[in-house]
C-alpha cells in the first residue's frame, strides 16, 4: 500500500471510531464521555506503536515489529533505509580498507587526520619517518606529536597548493616533503616523503653550475684581454685577421653573457622566505627600461600603457631582470617596424604586467617547454634571435620567488603575450 493510501485508511479508522463512539454516546446519553474514551483508545494504540518503534531502534539488528496500516509502512520504510545504509557503509568500509591496505604498503608516510587535526590512521612507514605508531597514537592531535614550527605554520595556514620541505627532527641530514589534501568534507590526507637525495642532487647541480661558471670567467677574461690588445695593435691590420678577430670577440661576448645568466639563474633558483624585499615602483622601472632600450635599440618602439601606479613587494633587481628579458625577447622575435606593447594594470585581485608583440608567435606544443633552460623554438640559433636560452627560465624563477604566475598565450604568425600576474 502506498503512503497516501495508508493515511486515508488511518483517517477512515479515526472517523469510524469517532462515529461509533458518538453513536454509542447518543444511545447511552454520554456522548462526550464516549468520544473521549474512543480518542483515548486511539492514543493508546499510537503510544504502543511508538514504544515498539523505540525498542526496535535501540536494537536495529532485530526484525521490525509486525503491524498493519500506516505503522507497517513506517516500519518497512525505516527497515529499507537501514538496509541501504548498512550496504553503503559496507561499501565505504571496503573502500577504506582497500585504501589503507594500499597506503600501508607505501614507502611514504601516510596519515589520515580528522577535521580537528587528530590522527585517525597512519601506515607503517610513518613510524620510521616520523616516529608515529598506529593505533597507539590514534586520537592524538598531530601538532602535539610533530613539533616542527614550519609544519605548524603550514598546517594552520591551510594553503596546501605547494608542498613543504622540512628537515627531519629524527635525522638532521634527512629532508622530508609534506603534501596535504582534504577529503570527505574536511578530513586531511598527509604524505611524508624522503626527498633527501633529490635535494642533494639539486644542490650538487647548482654547485656545479656555479663553480663551472666561476672557473670559466677567468680564462674568458684573459682571452678577451689579449684579444683587445691584439685588436689595437698593428698585427690585425690585415683584413683576413680582422674578420677572425671580430668573430672571436663576438663568441667571447656570447660566452660571457651565458655565464652571467647562469650565475644569475643559480642565484635566484632558491626561493628563500627571508630574502630582502621592498616596494618596487613598477612604473618607474618600466619608464627607465624604455629609455635604456631607446639607446640600445634606437630603431624599435616600446609602447607603455600604465593604468595603475601600484607597487609590488619584492626584489628590484630580480623583477628588473624578468621584465627586461620579456621585453628584449619580444623585440627579438618581432619585425623592426612592429612595436612592442608593455602594460601595467590592476585587476580585481591582482596586478598584471603584459608584454605583447606582433611577431612570429609560438606553436602550441612549445609553450609548455619554453621556460626550460636552453630550450629553443628556433633551432637555428642565428645572430638575430640567438640568446643564451636562459631568459625565460630566469623569468619563471623570478615569478616563483614573488608568488606570481607567468601566463603565456601565442598564435603563430600573429604574436605572443607574456603576462606576470601578481596577487594582491
Amino acid at each position: 500500500m502506498s503512503l497516501a493510501g495508508s493515511w486515508r485508511a488511518e483517517l477512515r479508522k479515526l472517523l469510524l471510531v469517532l462515529a461509533a463512539s458518538g453513536l454509542l454516546g447518543w444511545v447511552t446519553g454520554y456522548t462526550l464521555e464516549m468520544l473521549c474514551i474512543g480518542l483515548g483508545v486511539l492514543t493508546g494504540i499510537w503510544l504502543w506503536q511508538l514504544w515498539l518503534m523505540r525498542r526496535w531502534l535501540e536494537d536495529p539488528d532485530q526484525p521490525p515489529p509486525e503491524s498493519a496500516g500506516i505503522w507497517g509502512l513506517v516500519y518497512d520504510t525505516i527497515y529499507g533505509l537501514q538496509r541501504e545504509n548498512r550496504e553503503a557503509r559496507g561499501r565505504l568500509q571496503s573502500t577504506v580498507d582497500y585504501l589503507r591496505s594500499s597506503f600501508a604498503s607505501m614507502r611514504d608516510g601516510v596519515l589520515i587526520l580528522t577535521q580537528s587535526g587528530a590522527i585517525e590512521w597512519s601506515n607503517y612507514a610513518a613510524e620510521g619517518l616520523l616516529g608515529l605508531q598506529y593505533p597507539r597514537d590514534r586520537g592524538q592531535p598531530v601538532l602535539n606529536l610533530l613539533r616542527w614550527p614550519a609544519f605548524h605554520d603550514y598546517f594552520l595556514k591551510g594553503d596546501f597548493q605547494q608542498p613543504l620541505q622540512i628537515p627531519s627532527d629524527r635525522n638532521s641530514r634527512q629532508i622530508l616533503q609534506v603534501e596535504i589534501t582534504t577529503f570527505a568534507g574536511g578530513d586531511f590526507l598527509l604524505f611524508f616523503r624522503d626527498v633527501t637525495r633529490v635535494v642533494q642532487m639539486e644542490q650538487m647541480r647548482r654547485d656545479f653550475v656555479g663553480n663551472v661558471s666561476h672557473e670559466l670567467r677567468t680564462p674568458l677574461t684573459v682571452f678577451k684581454g689579449y684579444l683587445d690588445t691584439l685588436s689595437s695593435s698593428e698585427l690585425l691590420e690585415d683584413p683576413r685577421f680582422q674578420k677572425a678577430a671580430a668573430q672571436m670577440d663576438m663568441q667571447v661576448q656570447r660566452m660571457e653573457n651565458l655565464l652571467t645568466d647562469l650565475l644569475w639563474l643559480s642565484r635566484i633558483e632558491t626561493v628563500s622566505e627571508d630574502r630582502e624585499t621592498e616596494d618596487v615602483n613598477m612604473v618607474a622601472m618600466l619608464e627607465e627600461l624604455r629609455e635604456e632600450l631607446r639607446s640600445s635599440h634606437p630603431d624599435r618602439l616600446v609602447v607603455l600603457e600604465l593604468e595603475t601606479r601600484d607597487a609590488v613587494k619584492g626584489n628590484y633587481r630580480e623583477l628588473r631582470s624578468a621584465v627586461s628579458n620579456l621585453v628584449i625577447n619580444a623585440l627579438k622575435y618581432s619585425e623592426d617596424d612592429k612595436p612592442v606593447s608593455v602594460s601595467w594594470v590592476r585587476g580585481d585581485q591582482e596586478l598584471v604586467l603584459n608584454v605583447v608583440d606582433a611577431g612570429v608567435g609560438i606553436e602550441a606544443e612549445h609553450i609548455s617547454r619554453i621556460t626550460e633552460r636552453f630550450y629553443r623554438v628556433d633551432e637555428s640559433r642565428n645572430a638575430r634571435t640567438g640568446g643564451t636560452g636562459l631568459g625565460l627560465a630566469i623569468v619563471k624563477h623570478v615569478a616563483a620567488s614573488h608568488r606570481a604566475e607567468l601566463i603565456i598565450a601565442s598564435e603563430p604568425g600573429r604574436g605572443s603575450r607574456f603576462a606576470l600576474h601578481f596577487a594582491l
